[in-house]
């Protein structure tokens, strides 16, 4: 089964001030046959979680602009065990959390202890 799903938007250029239309049409594949409302609660769900994680680790720990090329998979675990770390702790910004981190190790290993007792 084929998804298709449109979406319309507008979106504001901060250089020139000015909000601009915004089309684009995704596609997506299942085995599985789902209502659109089932289909539209699936790729929500999927946005959720790209949104909550992955941006997150583009943005506070700029894991896009990483120039690691050797073993990149270790250093993105590495992030991935940090951020569940945080998040286990009950953190809520997690680029205030890193910066007060970077500042004292006696905190990340006082957390870290917290974390896999």
């Amino acid at each position: 089964m084929v998804i298709q799903v449109e979406r319309k938007r507008k979106d504001f250029n901060t250089k020139t001030k000015v909000w601009n239309n915004s089309h684009e049409i995704a596609y997506y594949v299942s085995t599985k046959k789902f209502s659109a409302k089932e289909s539209g609660e699936i790729i929500r769900g999927h946005w959720g979680i790209e949104n909550k994680n992955h941006y997150v680790k583009d943005v506070s720990m700029k894991e896009d602009a990483s120039r690691i090329r050797k073993n990149p998979h270790i250093i993105a675990k590495l992030r991935s065990t940090g951020l569940n770390t945080m998040k286990a702790n009950g953190v809520k910004n997690i680029s205030t959390e890193l910066y007060e981190n970077a500042l004292n190790i006696n905190k990340v290993l006082s957390q870290y202890k917290k974390f896999i007792t």
